[in-house]
């Protein structure tokens, strides 16, 4: 039986860091609207780049070493998944839109039937 590793709790460092991360990608927001005057890619660069600092920041807290290791086992999950072919997913595609026009011509048909045996009981409707 094997234990996961699991990540040390956060400590006080790694929540300062996260802080400042979140400090500096609000810098980079709100230098976007201090720049109102320059060209739009000056503002957006400075978004771009705020986000980029603050994601270095938080990268080498606690947080950032758990989300890569998330992001690791991920992606060995998406190995094992076993994707359709071609054709499988081609008759898929098909057997759901026959399906859809059976449903709804049931519908259409069961729409008719009571509108009219409501008009039939209350001689009322169109």
């Amino acid at each position: 039986m094997t234990e996961e590793l699991k990540a040390p709790e956060p400590g006080t460092a790694d929540k300062l860091q996260l802080g400042v991360g979140v400090a500096i990608a609000l810098a980079g927001i709100v230098g976007y609207y201090l720049l109102a005057n320059q060209a739009s890619w000056v503002r957006w660069l400075a978004v771009v780049g705020g986000l980029a600092l603050a994601a270095v920041a938080v990268g080498f807290t606690n947080y950032g070493s758990e989300f890569r290791r998330f992001v690791e086992l991920a992606r060995i999950e998406l190995r094992k998944v076993v994707w359709p072919t071609r054709q499988e997913t081609l008759q898929t595609t098909v057997v759901v839109f026959v399906f859809v026009i059976v449903a709804g011509a049931f519908f259409w048909a069961l729409d008719l039937v009571l509108a009219w045996a409501t008009k039939f009981l209350t001689g009322q409707g169109s």
